[in-house]
């Protein structure tokens, strides 16, 4: 019933089955619990001990003696999915086993249907310490010819190799990049770079990954670290994103000014200075001038200025947002505005302006070469969203000089048909600046800390920007590269990894038998305590003086004919 009421829309709220389990129906949108232990990305359900029922339940299971170890194993309350006892998860999978057996027709269950993977939460009483059982039919086209079973474990035992009667494939990850908290503050990055590597065989339990390995590169980074090259550009953005906000909201809620001086003295000594020096075609500025916009433009160090350099070519709409981007209140923007409006209304400027340019501002100033400009009422949300489309025009040309180089190179049509296109509204313009700084901040954080160089970097943007032109913003999204052992191996070759596994096969066919050992610096599952059996030390293993604590956990597959 379940399976059929979810193949619309999967459920909102856990099933209740026999009072103290609940069934929940889950797919491959959502966060797998045991995508440790399996590779399917179909449909399952998740089975677990009923929430409200718990007092109850340790009542009677009070009377057993397994009931002991298992409560010591319970979480508290509020922590999290509950386990059943692992009796009750053997009669569970024996019932779904028993439902996809086309044999059993003594059961009068009616037309057999083929139902997703079963997974089982349990609470490692018995003697192996299982905390999850799982079943999945095994099928011939429609029909069910059998089922696998899975069974983790974590009981604490190493295991030795024997390379002549299996197969064997090894698996390690390690962390190579962790944010740590920001000093002063209590927030933690979620950010974290790692490398997968698979390699095989495996001669030993944890070896070394060798070079001939293949690895792939996990990024997941957060924007707006203060600690990064590019800080400066991100709260340039949080400026953008409040003037989008306002637009939007008819409220604005202006940030802290990124520049120390009055916008309003900036834009009046900027227009001062353009009036002296009015040439007709060119706007020179004076050498403090440029060189205070090259530092707000460029706040890098000189180890990334291959994807992160200076632009020199701004143009008198550019210049303005680097004076106005410190404005702090909505009357200093219409001063701001009115100060320059009457300049060109006057005639005392002649500004260069970039072409292309879809901006009020941009169309004013070329109408005012010709002596005749439109009235604008400097009211409501007209003077934010002339602020904001100076804004998007500059930060763009800033993002396609940062990925390609010179903003009029061919290759910027990589980015032109999406990222800085003018065809959609401005709040999705703005979505789509979001992207290319989060790609901006892989990209440093890759050449800073990894030291990649443009043949790594490359294919990466690539990645990025095939993920941002289907996908919306998601700065927790994992970014995969594949690379080379050897470009990474420096950051690890030191350290121990944070998961180590090795997959180990024997038997054909329906005999085949598929087992995976793996150590892990975290909990394997979420519904497990802390206990000794299953944790090992790191010094007992390489002889270290270290005291680093790891989970085993093994997790069995094996197939059972229904014939």
């Amino acid at each position: 019933r379940i399976y059929k009421e979810g193949k619309e829309s999967l459920p909102e709220q856990p099933y209740l089955f026999e009072t103290d389990v609940e069934v929940c129906l889950t797919d491959g949108s959502c966060k797998s619990p045991i995508k440790r232990f399996w590779n399917g990305s179909s449909r399952i359900y998740i089975l677990q001990k009923a929430q409200h029922n718990e007092e109850s339940d340790q009542m009677e299971e009070s009377k057993s003696d397994e009931a002991i170890y298992a409560s010591e194993l319970s979480p508290k309350e509020d922590s999290g999915p509950m386990a059943l006892p692992f009796r009750r998860a053997k009669q569970l999978i024996s019932f779904y086993t028993m439902s996809q057996n086309p044999n059993m027709t003594h059961l009068k269950t009616g037309e057999l249907v083929v139902l997703p993977p079963l997974w089982i939460r349990c609470d490692g009483s018995d003697p192996e310490h299982t905390y999850w059982l799982g079943a999945e039919p095994l099928k011939a086209g429609n029909k069910i010819t059998g089922i696998t079973l899975y069974t983790v474990t974590c009981d604490g035992k190493v295991i030795t190799l024997h390379i002549k009667v299996v197969t064997t494939k090894g698996f390690a990850r390690y962390e190579l990049i962790r944010a740590a908290a920001v000093e002063d503050t209590m927030v933690e990055s979620e950010s974290n770079i790692s490398v997968d590597v698979t390699w095989d065989p495996v001669e030993k339990i944890l070896e070394m990954p060798p070079l001939t390995a293949a690895a792939v590169l996990n990024i997941s980074l957060e924007s707006g670290d203060p600690r990064s090259p590019v800080y400066h550009q991100y709260r340039e953005l949080q400026f953008l994103l409040a003037l989008a906000e306002g637009l939007k909201m008819g409220v604005t809620e202006w940030p802290e000014p990124l520049e120390s001086e009055s916008a309003v003295e900036l834009v009046q000594e900027f227009l001062t200075g353009l009036k002296k020096e009015l040439n007709g075609y060119c706007i020179s500025g004076n050498t403090n001038e440029t060189e205070k916009i090259k530092s707000d433009t460029a706040a890098v160090n000189g180890s990334i200025k291959s994807i992160f350099s200076e632009r020199e070519d701004l143009d008198f709409a550019e210049q303005l947002w680097c004076k106005m981007r410190g404005i702090s209140s909505y009357q200093e923007l219409i001063k701001c505005f009115t100060l320059i409006i009457k300049s060109l209304e006057h005639g005392e400027i002649q500004p260069w302006i970039h072409q292309g340019s879809s901006s009020l501002l941009s169309k004013l100033i070329q109408q005012s070469y010709y002596g005749k400009m439109e009235v604008v009422s400097l009211s409501g949300i007209t003077p934010i969203q002339m602020l904001l489309e100076i804004g998007l025009d500059k930060m763009k040309k800033d993002y396609v000089s940062f990925f390609i180089g010179k903003p009029d190179s061919g290759s910027c049509l990589l980015l032109q048909d999406y990222f800085i296109s003018s065809s959609v509204d401005l709040q999705e313009q703005v979505h789509r600046v979001q992207k290319l700084h989060h790609m901006l901040e892989i990209m440093v954080s890759c050449t800073v800390l990894l030291q990649f160089k443009h043949e790594n970097l490359f294919p990466l943007t690539q990645i990025c920007m095939k993920y941002y032109k289907e996908n919306p913003l998601n700065e927790k999204h994992a970014f995969q590269l594949p690379i080379r052992p050897a470009l990474v191996k420096k950051y690890y070759q030191n350290d121990h990894p944070e998961l180590w596994k090795v997959d180990i096969g024997s038997g054909h066919g329906h005999k085949e038998v598929r087992t995976t050992w793996q150590v892990s610096t975290e909990p394997p599952v979420e519904h497990m305590a802390s206990n000794n059996t299953s944790l090992f030390s790191d010094s007992t293993v390489n002889g270290g003086t270290e005291d680093k604590m790891y989970f085993i956990t093994v997790a069995k597959c094996s197939q059972v004919p229904f014939t």
